[in-house]
């Protein structure tokens, strides 16, 4: 009895199910797909929140996410710069109180994470300021 072999053939391809994606982040700005912000920029994995206005990181308020909160997030990453900073304190209170994660890291880790949380599918959003 001759055994029959198949050869299986697997083409592995990257699809990326987001519109967007942080490409890079230098001391130019923040480059999204193509193109490069020099200022604070909010996005989700889908779209640029242009609504949004930036507020100087040390005096962010919950209100200053609104625009962010429309699109549901599970987690709002901010990057903060070349450094992390610490959020102000009652930033941090309202989203736990929201039941939303609030993660605070220097703003190349913060575009990382975005990246791989939005490539997962996940709800995320991200304010990111320049370095």
């Amino acid at each position: 009895m001759a055994q029959m072999v198949r050869e299986a053939r697997l083409k592995f391809t990257r699809e990326l199910p987001t519109a967007l994606a942080v490409r890079g982040v230098d001391a130019e700005g923040i480059r999204i797909n193509e193109q490069v912000y020099c200022d604070a920029i909010a996005l989700t994995p889908q779209e640029m929140i242009l609504t949004w206005k930036p507020s100087p990181f040390s005096e962010l308020t919950c209100d200053d996410f609104e625009p962010l909160l429309e699109h549901a997030p599970k987690l709002v990453i901010v990057g903060t710069g070349a450094r992390s900073q610490f959020p102000p304190r009652e930033l941090t209170f309202a989203f736990a109180r929201l039941g939303i994660g609030l993660e605070i890291m220097d703003t190349s880790a913060a575009a990382r994470t975005f990246n791989v949380l939005a490539g997962e599918g996940r709800l995320v959003a991200a304010i990111l300021y320049p370095e």
